[in-house]
């Protein structure tokens, strides 16, 4: 499996467990705005993990510096 495939499919399930996890925290009787904080958290939260896993495993060791040729 290519590794975009991967990174997006670990990103679609970390998402869906954040957002079970905050739906069965939330007190019962949820709104439209509880709605959206859940989900505005899960795609922070999805985002955040992807960001470190492409970071954690990038070929190089400066991943935001490039160094230019003299």
């Amino acid at each position: 499996m290519p590794r975009g495939w991967m990174l997006g499919l670990a990103g679609v399930c970390v998402f869906a467990v954040v957002v079970g996890v905050m739906l069965s925290v939330m007190p019962a009787p949820l709104k439209d705005s509880d709605y959206m904080v859940i989900g505005s958290v899960a795609t922070l939260v999805a985002l955040l993990i992807v960001f470190l896993v492409v970071i954690s495993t990038a070929k190089s060791r400066n991943v935001f510096f490039k160094k230019r040729p003299k």
